[in-house]
C-alpha cells in the first residue's frame, strides 16, 4: 500500500487486510472479483475461469517456471528487493510463489479454514537465500499439487470452503491462487530481465491466458 492516508482511511472502516475496494463507508475485500462487481454495482466480470483441471495443471507449469528463474539467480540478488520500497526480498518473493500453493492445498485438504497469513508465512531460516532450498521446496510442493490435480480428474470442484474473505468454492480459490502464483511468476521474470539474464523457458501472455492477471507487474 503506496498510499498512507489510503490504508488508514479503510482502517477506520474496519478493514485489515488488503486490497479493499471502498465507497460510502463500506467496504469489500477485493479478493473475490464477483464481490467486487456486486458491490460496485455491475453485473459481474465477464470472467469466465478456466476448468480445475486446465488450471492445476497451467499453475504446474507456473511453479516449474518459478523453480528454473530461480535457479538462475546468484544468492546475492536473492537477498535484494525486487521493489525499493517494499521490504521483502527476491528469495523470499520466490518462497512465496511456492508458498501460495502450499495454503492452497492444506486448505483444500484438510477441510479448514484459508486464513489470511496462511499464504505469507515466510520461508524457514536461511531458505530466502538459496536458490537451491527455494527449488527444493518447491518440489515438494509441486509433488502435493500433482497428486492433488489426479485427484480431481474430471471433477468440478464445486465444493465450499471457508476463507478470510468470505465463502468460496474450491474452484474459485484454485484459479485465485494459480493467478496469485502467476503474478508473482511474472515479477520473477522482470527481476531477471532488470539484471541481464534471459528468463529459462519465458512464460507469455499466451502461456498465462485465461487467468486474470492484473495490468501491472507490481501491485
Amino acid at each position: 500500500m503506496r498510499d498512507p492516508s489510503g490504508l488508514a482511511h479503510v482502517r477506520r472502516l474496519g478493514a485489515r487486510s488488503l486490497p479493499v475496494v471502498a465507497r460510502e463507508g463500506r467496504y469489500v475485500i477485493g479478493q473475490d472479483l464477483d464481490h467486487v462487481a456486486e458491490f460496485v454495482g455491475l453485473p459481474g466480470t465477464g470472467h469466465t475461469p478456466l476448468p480445475p483441471a486446465r488450471l492445476a495443471a497451467l499453475w504446474i507449469d507456473v511453479l516449474r517456471a518459478a523453480q528454473r528463474y530461480v535457479r538462475q539467480m546468484p544468492a546475492g540478488l536473492l537477498s535484494e528487493r525486487p521493489v525499493a520500497d517494499r521490504d521483502r526480498s527476491t528469495g523470499t518473493l520466490a518462497h512465496h510463489v511456492f508458498r501460495v500453493a502450499e495454503a492452497f492445498l492444506d486448505t483444500v485438504t484438510s477441510g479448514g479454514e484459508y486464513a489470511e497469513q496462511m499464504a505469507n508465512l515466510p520461508p524457514p531460516r536461511g531458505v530466502g537465500g538459496s536458490a537451491a532450498a527455494i527449488a527444493e521446496y518447491g518440489d515438494r510442493v509441486l509433488d502435493r499439487l500433482e497428486t492433488w490435480r489426479r485427484q480431481i480428474e474430471g471433477g468440478s470442484c464445486r465444493e465450499r470452503v471457508v476463507t478470510y474473505y468470505g465463502p468460496q468454492t474450491v474452484h474459485q480459490l484454485l484459479e485465485r491462487s494459480t493467478w496469485h502464483s502467476a503474478q508473482h511468476v511474472r515479477q520473477l521474470i522482470a527481476v531477471l530481465d532488470r539484471c541481464g539474464i534471459e528468463p529459462d523457458g519465458r512464460l507469455t501472455t499466451q502461456d498465462l491466458a485465461g487467468l486474470p492477471l492484473p495490468e501491472r507487474l507490481f501491485e
